[in-house]
């Protein structure tokens, strides 16, 4: 018998919409929180992968009858995550103020760009942004080349969700010993400053002195990316001592060791490294450096991810798209995929709503008491002649 979580037991509301906050809440309910997604009227699409473990419902919270149920639901939560501009949640009776004077224990966590206070507290943006403001983007790329743009990986779910989510457990964690719930005020760019604080203290310094230069920011010939002769690359990270001398001797040179720390020569060592490496096709260089313990290893497409070695061995103890992270003994199986069907009448009763509010909420809703929802969500078709704007 699979033992319990260690959230097991902890209930979840998740009002947010766009990827960080689907992801920390995918993060719960991994861990073992039941979380109740909660998508407005019809638009409750949610990516299945981040829907993993969640029930899905919908509440109009533009209507008194989709405030009330979401308060009824509030009541008795754990957790509610929402990623409002500022001010939004508060409007449509879904702020922190009036949800924790309902539930003192409720830990209320509030997932934002700039945060809920500033003078770019209002402010669109995208992970690039965050990144920007930061001083992240800035210390990513080549010197001669504009700042290289990363997936939205490092602000949405590095600074955003996982912060979130650090956040969320230490007040769980404190509401054990206080009774007390707390509101988290977690955003994309705070994060992204913690993150960065080891590598600000040394901008400047000969460990990192400027874009593309440092040791670990593919200045050092040692520590990037080279091109094989089928076109694939072989990413290299041999810092220490031994694991460079061992990429000295998978790259077959017979000559000794220069100072591989001298800046004066990394040109002239990447120059060699890159003609080495392109003399060989991708798959000869992975067999040359497997287990030789020279931190050299494919770089590999996205599509190819399930068919390395140790991907695939994980994937086997833990079947899905993607693995549980962080594992727990005794349970690496994640939590079964969803389906997209709108669930707010079975939720609502369950919760205690008698039949007559659940219809009239679902009346609100302006739904069936059962739909299946869409991913990816579909596009309404633009009138002819129209512009199309971003959000």
């Amino acid at each position: 018998m699979t033992a319990p979580r260690p959230l097991s037991g902890i209930r979840v509301l998740d009002l947010s919409r766009l990827a960080p906050g689907p992801y920390a809440t995918m993060l719960l309910a991994d861990m073992g929180a039941e979380v109740i997604t909660v998508g407005a009227g019809s638009d409750a699409s949610v990516a299945p992968v981040v829907a993993r473990g969640k029930t899905l419902i919908r509440l109009d919270l533009k209507s008194p009858e989709g405030r009330d149920a979401l308060h009824h639901l509030a009541r008795h939560a754990d957790v509610l995550v929402e990623g409002f501009r500022p001010g939004v949640a508060a409007r449509i009776g879904a702020g922190a103020d009036e949800l924790c004077a309902l539930n003192p224990r409720l830990v209320y966590c509030s997932l934002t760009g700039y945060g809920q206070d500033g003078p770019r507290a209002q402010e669109a943006g995208h992970d690039i942004n965050y990144l920007a403001v930061s001083g992240v983007l800035g210390a990513m790329g080549p010197p001669d080349a504009p700042p290289s743009v990363p997936l939205n990986l490092v602000a949405d779910f590095g600074g955003g969700s996982l912060f979130a989510v650090i956040g969320i457990l230490a007040a769980l964690t404190e509401r054990v010993r206080t009774g007390k719930g707390r509101v988290i005020d977690a955003t994309m760019v705070d994060g992204c400053l913690s993150m960065m604080a080891m590598h600000a203290e040394m901008w400047g310094t000969d460990f990192m002195p400027a874009r593309g230069k440092g040791l670990l920011d593919g200045g050092a010939p040692f520590y990037r990316c080279y091109e094989c002769a089928d076109g694939g690359y072989m990413a290299v990270g041999a810092l220490e001592p031994a694991f460079f001398t061992n990429l000295w001797k998978g790259l077959e040179f017979d000559d000794p060791m220069p100072n591989y720390m001298d800046p004066d020569i990394w040109p002239a060592l990447e120059a060699r490294f890159a003609r080495a490496f392109a003399s060989r096709n991708r798959a000869e260089w992975t067999a040359v450096f497997e287990g030789a313990d020279a931190c050299v290893t494919p770089v590999l497409a996205p599509d190819e991810v399930r068919n390395d070695a140790q991907i695939a061995h994980r994937l086997t103890r833990a079947p899905g798209t993607v693995p549980l992270a962080p594992r727990f003994d005794g349970d690496d199986q994640p939590p079964p995929p969803r389906d997209m069907t709108d669930r707010t009448e079975a939720v609502l009763i369950a919760a205690g709503l008698s039949a007559d509010t659940v219809g009239a909420v679902l009346k609100g809703n302006g739904a069936a008491t059962s739909r299946s929802l869409q991913w990816p969500p579909r596009r309404p078709k633009k009138p002819t002649g129209s512009n199309e704007n971003n959000e």
